[in-house]
């Protein structure tokens, strides 16, 4: 059943996505094989020496972004990567290309902000890590020393996002109501971005597609919407689908969190 219906959403919305999986297109091995490829870009950090990085940030993470396992693996990236927030959750391998400071290992970060202007404008690849993600590019011991030069070359590449004993999980956005339905999707392995995202009622074969707001947030108007709700997902990178079957149940509340029993393995 192809989507049919689904209405536009205001810009006041708080936070953001949605689930459902389950097909790989025709191309993705292309796709896959390309994401392999180590790329040049410059890097730069922000926040505490030490610390994890943002509070919150252009995607709407909110405050996952202090725990684990998001805790000091967040990055903004530049708007290249940032796709206009349908980059948010794709994880990224970055390592430092300077021998004489740098090791060899990679950081592994999931973008969950934005840095729009400076080092970030003019069409460039660059990623402004947390202070600790940055230090960890450096030989043993001279994190401080790799902190202090500021901008630095180093190479990327797409990998896996990995969320080892979590399933996607949906939290409904504070302000929802049976008219207006907005979701945040968590825990998305694999690609880890979103490309559509699609909501079905009890009782209905029909998925309705939900719109893009900002960073990570989509939502749905229509109504009265009735609950449970089936969630479909759809990655941006490679089109493949889940789809979680009445994931969020008919008594749901604004700001709860909804797990399912799906990921992207």
């Amino acid at each position: 059943m192809q989507p049919q219906r689904g209405g536009g959403c205001g810009l006041w919305a708080l936070l953001m996505v949605v689930v459902s999986t389950g097909l790989v297109s025709a191309n993705m091995t292309k796709v896959l094989s390309a994401h392999q490829r180590w790329r040049p870009a410059t890097a730069t950090w922000y926040g505490s020496p030490e610390g994890d990085g943002s509070d919150g940030g252009a995607c709407g993470y909110g405050s996952l972004v202090d725990v684990k396992p998001l805790r000091a693996r967040v990055g903004a990236v530049s708007p290249v990567l940032f796709k206009n927030g349908e980059g948010c959750g794709a994880c990224y391998k970055v390592r430092c290309v300077d021998r004489g400071i740098c090791s060899r290992r990679a950081v592994t970060i999931i973008v969950t902000d934005e840095c729009p202007g400076g080092y970030c404008s003019g069409g460039r690849v660059h990623f402004d890590l947390s202070g600790a993600a940055f230090g960890r590019m450096a030989i043993y011991g001279e994190g401080g020393q790799l902190r202090d030069r500021g901008e630095i070359p180093v190479i990327y590449r797409r990998t896996p996002c990995k969320y080892r004993g979590k399933n996607v999980a949906f939290q409904v956005n504070e302000g929802s109501t049976n008219y207006w339905l907005s979701l945040l999707v968590e825990f998305e392995d694999g690609d880890g971005d979103v490309g559509s995202m699609h909501i079905r009622e009890a009782g209905s074969n029909e998925w309705m597609e939900m719109k893009h707001l900002w960073g990570a947030n989509w939502c749905i108007i229509g109504g009265p919407l009735h609950g449970p709700f089936s969630v479909k997902l759809t990655t941006l990178s490679t089109d493949r689908a889940l789809s979680a079957r009445d994931v969020i149940p008919q008594n749901w509340s604004p700001k709860a969190i909804y797990t399912s029993r799906l990921n992207f393995h």
